[in-house]
């Protein structure tokens, strides 16, 4: 989806903004919401909530979130906007993966994880 977003040009912006609209609605609020609410409280409780890791996260959900909402209320999408938005999804990801995600394990123990690992289920699945 990032690289539909990346790749948006005038011809393709609609369905790209379409794609990302319905992602969001059906799995990216609710991501936001468990790592938010479960992953990072989790963390918290062994490593630094203020990191800046966490803090580059939690600002980066806000900026996805009003990016959302400012999608939503456009007549047109531009183009240059979901390419921006793109970038900013894939940074996000990437950083997920190669700092966040590794931080937090190095934080907890093998059954901390485990433990975390039911509650992420179980929050996802009261999500649906």
């Amino acid at each position: 989806m990032a690289l539909k977003l990346k790749r948006a040009v005038p011809d393709t912006a609609a369905e790209a903004r379409d794609l990302f609209l319905d992602y969001f609605e059906r799995e990216g609020a609710r991501h936001f919401r468990v790592e938010e609410e479960v992953v990072l409280p989790a963390f918290a409780g062994h490593g630094d909530p203020e990191d800046p890791a966490v803090v580059r996260v939690l600002v980066e959900h806000v900026d996805l979130r009003r990016r959302e909402q400012n999608l939503s209320a456009a007549k047109e999408p531009d183009p240059g906007e979901l390419r921006e938005l793109g970038e900013r999804l894939e940074s996000h990801i990437r950083h997920e993966e190669r700092v966040l995600f590794p931080l937090i394990e190095a934080a907890l123990s093998g059954a901390e994880l485990g433990r975390l690992g039911i509650a992420i289920a179980r929050a996802e699945a009261a999500e649906r």
